[in-house]
């Protein structure tokens, strides 16, 4: 490994000193980093009783893009979710305990739209917890707890009088009417920054909001819908910059994955979605300006967007012929280095996949693409079929082992000292979780005491509620 010192040398600081070849023990001899590994700390309760419909293949409990529905903040860990009665609840614990605290936030959610998530954020200038919920392409419902809750929870009430009034704006900042995927992340200068989708499936834009200083900033679009994209089949003019995440490295830099969806389906085979390509952007300015992997500009927010038509932007090429999902999963490693999961129908089952859902389930595959040091692009094949149409997590370890959640509560991983060439499955909880599909990880545990926290709901069937578990699984650190 290259680059400054990572978390290894202060975690690991008692027993030796980080090596680029691993660990240099007190005794100065050379020990190699561990492989991945996982030891169960065992499972809590959220709620026996938590709403569940499916819509879109999903449960907006448990939607893989959710990213915000489970997180730690100064050594307390917090839940979002919709209860059985449709109430948007928040839950918090001390970490290491099962018991949770729960309260309700007042607004209910408004209909039976998977999309319609809770997603969470914490500002870390003044202690709040924000949560923005129940969008898809049309308003959102925002709520803001009171300064300083999160500062010093054991001295807080948790409590529903300790939320805001929900509102229809961000503080009378007005977003859009069409707002969809809400996402929050925490920039380098500690602003809370909310991005969101404007627009609809096919043609929307990629935007960012930002909390600093005690008020709320629309920052503007970033990707942009316009652009012909063409294949052997037709034309499109119009699309929507699907996500896989927003992760800012240790040096600050910004780092996202992507496909595109094209709004006519004349590009495609006859298949039921029109994803295409995994493109990847940076910013080493928070958002403001974006680069691609060579490091030419490509971008502004609120300026000149990103467009399908921007050079450099494509990492991995694929037709909409292969039901290549969006919005999966992407990491970036402590040497800085970004890392996604896609997954789709390799061309080896053939060159047209007409039945998104069923040929997914069928034959599609999970991929890792990585980029190394030197700006060389690699991709592996997980050994292991899907068998669902559904997305699956990325996660690392404290010595860049990378961890793949996926569907069903199968967690397999590779080690960062064979390259994550070496994907082995490490347990499989199909049958003992009873899991719905996918799942939510705490991205931010991870980084606080090297704990894998997955939130998984449980199979059921019509509108018959179900239970809500938080997973725990040590890593090595």
């Amino acid at each position: 490994m290259t680059g400054k010192p990572d978390r290894r040398t202060f975690l690991r600081g008692a027993v030796g000193t980080a090596t680029a070849g691993g660990l240099l023990a007190a005794g100065g001899r050379a020990e190699a980093a561990p492989g991945p590994s996982l030891t169960a700390l065992g499972s809590s309760l959220l709620d026996r009783t938590a709403l569940y419909f499916v819509s879109y293949d999903g449960l907006v409990n448990n939607n893989a893009f959710q990213k915000n529905a489970l997180l730690t903040y100064r050594d307390y860990q917090y839940a979002v979710w919709y209860a059985g009665d449709r109430n948007a609840t928040v839950a918090r614990r001390p970490l290491g305990a099962t018991a949770w605290s729960t309260a309700t936030v007042g607004h209910r959610l408004s209909t039976d739209d998977s999309h319609n998530v809770v997603c969470a954020g914490v500002s870390p200038a003044d202690g709040r917890l924000h949560l923005v919920m129940d969008a898809h392409s049309s308003g959102y419902t925002y709520v803001k707890s009171v300064a300083g809750l999160l500062d010093a929870p054991a001295s807080q009430p948790w409590t529903a009088d300790r939320f805001g009034a929900p509102q229809t704006s961000l503080d009378g900042v007005r977003l859009t009417t069409a707002f969809t995927y809400p996402q929050f992340l925490v920039s380098p200068s500690g602003a809370l920054q909310l991005s969101y989708r404007r627009g609809v499936s096919g043609n929307g834009e990629a935007a960012l909001a930002e909390y600093a200083d005690g008020r709320w900033r629309d920052l503007g679009a970033w990707s942009s819908a316009a652009g012909t994209y063409t294949t052997a089949h037709g034309s499109s003019a119009a699309r929507s910059l699907y996500l896989h995440g927003l992760d800012y490295g240790r040096d600050g830099v910004l780092h996202v994955f992507g496909t595109w969806r094209e709004q006519s389906a004349a590009v495609t085979c006859g298949a039921d979605l029109t994803n295409h390509d995994t493109v990847y952007v940076r910013s080493a300015d928070r958002g403001r300006t974006w680069l691609n992997a060579a490091g030419a500009a490509v971008g502004t927010t609120g300026g000149s967007p990103v467009s399908v038509s921007s050079p450099g932007l494509v990492v991995d090429p694929l037709s909409p012929d292969h039901a290549l999902m969006n919005q999966e999963s992407q990491g970036v490693d402590s040497a800085g280095r970004p890392h996604a999961l896609i997954s789709y129908v390799p061309g080896r089952f053939g060159q047209c996949v007409p039945g998104y859902v069923a040929g997914r389930i069928a034959y599609a595959r999970p991929f890792h693409v990585w980029r190394d040091s030197a700006g060389a692009w690699h991709k592996t094949e997980l050994p292991f079929p899907l068998e669902s149409s559904q997305r699956s997590q990325l996660a690392f370890d404290a010595y860049d082992n990378a961890y793949a959640v996926l569907p069903y509560g199968r967690i397999a991983a590779a080690s960062a000292a064979g390259s994550w060439s070496d994907w082995t499955m490490l347990y499989d909880g199909r049958s003992a979780l009873n899991a719905f599909g996918e799942v939510v990880i705490d991205q931010t545990r991870l980084a606080a005491d090297g704990v894998l926290s997955i939130l998984y709901q449980e199979r059921s069937s019509g509108t018959t509620p179900s239970a809500l578990h938080v997973l725990d699984f040590a890593l090595p650190r």
